[in-house]
């Protein structure tokens, strides 16, 4: 197996390598023309993130400065929304559902080490997948670690430290993020009824 092959299978690999060394010099290259670019230049930017990302639907925003270990490692569904200073450690694949918003400085962290020390210190390291569902709103500054999965229609706090999978159809939030209470009726009832004429127009 190549170093990427690796990689991407969750292997040990070493980060150092040619061909995934030449890959993260190209996406940089893009990536810092996209954070650099004049804001008001919509085509280039949308040409830009549409080449470093490795899939996406239509509908996609994000919000410069943006970072990524890899770009083509993470895919995304139709309606994207990232805001300022998001991370993408993309090892490892990250799968993003349709309607997700991200609040600023959101990190999705799929890189992880070795805990013995001596193999940490040889340089090999390795990464764990983040599958995010459809309808997902992650609060600004939480943290996404290696392997989790965050559920359909689910709220993350802001602020949080997701280490385990979250479910579906629930508010989540803290340090270790822990789930609150599961959406329900009622929440929808609330809003639909607070602003019924918008909703009348829909």
């Amino acid at each position: 197996m190549t170093e990427k092959e690796k990689m991407l299978s969750g292997e040990l690999y070493l980060a150092n390598d040619k061909e995934l060394s030449e890959i993260r010099k190209n996406m940089l290259s893009k990536l810092h023309t996209y954070n650099h670019a004049d804001y008001n230049d919509y085509k280039l930017r949308d040409k830009l993130i549409k080449e470093i990302l490795g899939g996406h639907k239509t509908n996609l925003k994000i919000t410069a400065p943006v970072f990524f270990d890899y770009g083509i490692n993470t895919y995304v569904g139709k309606n994207f929304y990232a805001n300022f200073n998001c991370i993408f450690l993309d090892v490892s694949t990250i799968t993003i559902g349709d309607n997700v918003m991200f609040g600023p400085r959101v990190g999705l962290y799929t890189a992880t080490h070795p805990i013995d020390s001596e193999v940490r210190s040889s340089g090999l390291e390795y990464g764990l997948p983040i599958t995010i569902g459809n309808n997902v709103w992650i609060g600004g500054d939480a943290t996404i670690n290696p392997g989790i999965t965050i559920g359909d229609n689910t709220i993350i706090g802001s602020g949080s430290v997701v280490i385990k999978d979250i479910p579906s159809n629930c508010i989540a939030a803290g340090n270790p993020c822990k789930v609150i209470r599961k959406i329900n009726d009622s929440d929808k009832s609330y809003w639909q009824a607070k602003h019924k004429s918008y909703f009348d127009n829909l």
